[in-house]
């Protein structure tokens, strides 16, 4: 694996070429294709992670349907947990959104790699600690009984973590469809498409080849606001 595809990751970024390459000897590429599955929750494993290229998303069975916990993508890494927690068991499902390679680190390899750069780990747990408090956040909005105010919050969340400044707005960088949508917000697909139609007549948000464009992130704050 070429050792410079590291540095896009925060992790390493600070590293010199040299350990990277000693790094990238330790990785194993690997490419998923689109919806496949990456592993299951109540899998054992000990691998960590790195998004090359392609977006994957973290989530949990919730009996009559999924519910979506994170997406990530280029730059991103997950599967930390296994690594830092002796228990190898599995807390949530991964599974690509679009085609998808990953580059594959296993424990035996990284705590070795920790110990002797121990900023790395440091950089792994200020991760983690921002994961939690975003899962924390995501379960205060599926108590939220109110939809608009779910789907505000969605689409707040998503502007942050993969907005682009448009033309028209924040465009949220990610072909999503309603299902996807449906499983970040708790809630039945027909409900998401009544939802983004209403939104989009009140010219709220704009849809363009499947990626959402929020015209007015002030208006859409104000949703919250309001309730």
């Amino acid at each position: 694996m070429n050792p410079q595809l590291l540095r896009d990751f925060p992790l390493f970024e600070h590293l010199d070429d040299e350990y990277l390459a000693e790094i990238s000897k330790l990785c194993t590429k690997c490419t998923f294709l689109k919806g496949e599955s990456i592993f299951f929750e109540g899998d054992e494993g000990d691998e960590l992670y790195l998004v090359i290229s392609g977006v994957v998303q973290i989530y949990q069975d919730n009996r009559s349907r999924d519910v979506i916990l994170s997406i990530f993508r280029e730059g991103d890494f997950f599967g930390e947990m296994a690594l830092l927690q002796n228990e190898r068991v599995r807390s949530a499902s991964a599974r690509t959104i679009e085609k998808s390679t990953l580059c594959v680190l296993k424990k035996r390899h990284f705590i070795p790699l920790v110990k002797s750069r121990p900023e790395i780990l440091i950089g792994i747990l200020g991760t983690a600690l921002d994961r939690l408090r975003d899962a924390n956040n995501l379960i205060t909005d599926l108590t939220i009984l109110d939809v608009r105010t779910r789907i505000a919050r969605m689409l707040l969340r998503l502007t942050e973590q993969h907005g682009v400044p448009s033309a028209d707005g924040m465009l949220i960088d990610l072909k999503l469809t309603h299902q996807h949508l449906a499983d970040m917000m708790g809630t039945a697909r027909e409900t998401v498409t009544k939802l983004l139609l209403e939104l989009q007549n009140e010219q709220l948000i704009r849809i363009d080849q499947k990626k959402i464009i929020v015209c007015s992130m002030d208006r859409v704050r104000n949703m919250l606001d309001s309730h």
